[in-house]
């Protein structure tokens, strides 16, 4: 296999970095001489090699750009927001090519280790004891991700709630009266406050059940779309970025923008951007 192109699976796609070049800080030319600029396409795809692949940062081939390069931009753009800007604007390209189904949303939290430990990590109890992080994952009924919270591997679900409902209307503001929504939890969000929380903060209607439970309405209801379990393929749908399926990243801007990169590409990809 040619060497220059064995790379070309997990380049960006030309779609995907016609987005995101849309949100890039606008580099202006000094005039003055000196190295130039590198080539921002090619940091963009030896970001997104690192993302897909979950290699280090120095482990980037060459011929894409160097770590260093890519890691600095990297680091760049996360003080800029540009990956938060990203998926803002995929959940709006969505929205505007599908529609973004606010009738049913879905909340669950995922485990994922961070063996060098950094900021929002915690003991993970699934691991016995070991270092971890978690991200609570709120998405509307077709599984798009809308919402996003990151914290300590030993933090409740319960604890990141009524964070992640924040957070998804401070993404995206709406009345509360303007839909009749319904929020599905797991029994980890088993609780009367909570409940209380949800359905006289929030106005949602509130379904929490496990997944046996859902199985067994859905054998005695034919023709009824499942509703909680979209958020865990969209846990797995993330984890495809073998960058966040494990937390390298001491710094937890970092972890988060990594996040929000596999959220815009998920979001891209079912608005059928790519094709």
């Amino acid at each position: 296999m040619d060497g220059a192109t064995s790379f070309d699976h997990f380049r960006m796609s030309d779609e995907l970095w016609e987005q995101m070049n849309a949100v890039l800080p606008i580099y202006e030319d000094c005039g003055k001489g000196g190295r130039p600029r590198a080539n921002l396409r090619g940091v963009a795809d030896a970001i997104f090699y690192r993302m897909r692949t979950g290699c280090q940062w120095k482990a980037i081939p060459r011929c894409l750009a160097a770590g260093s390069t890519a890691h600095a931009y990297f680091q760049e753009w996360v003080g800029f927001g540009v990956f938060d800007d990203l998926w803002q604007l995929a959940l709006e390209v969505y929205d505007e090519l599908v529609g973004l189904d606010w009738t049913w949303q879905s909340v669950d939290g995922a485990m994922t280790k961070a063996p060098l430990g950094g900021d929002a990590t915690g003991k993970n109890p699934t691991d016995r004891g070991k270092l971890g992080t978690k991200r609570s994952l709120m998405t509307e009924a077709a599984g798009i991700p809308i919402s996003l919270i990151v914290d300590g591997a030993n933090t409740h679900d319960i604890k990141l709630l009524q964070e992640t409902i924040e957070h998804c209307l401070v993404r995206w503001p709406r009345e509360h009266n303007e839909f009749d929504e319904h929020i599905c939890l797991d029994k980890g969000y088993q609780s009367a406050s909570m409940h209380t929380l949800i359905e006289s903060v929030y106005h949602y209607t509130a379904h929490v059940r496990s997944r046996a439970e859902e199985k067994r309405e859905l054998k005695r209801q034919r023709g009824e779309r499942p509703r909680r379990w979209v958020v865990e393929r969209t846990h797995s749908w993330l984890n495809r970025f073998r960058a966040v399926l494990v937390r390298w990243e001491k710094k937890i801007d970092n972890h988060v923008a990594a996040l929000q990169l596999a959220c815009a590409y998920f979001t891209f990809s079912r608005a059928g951007v790519f094709g």
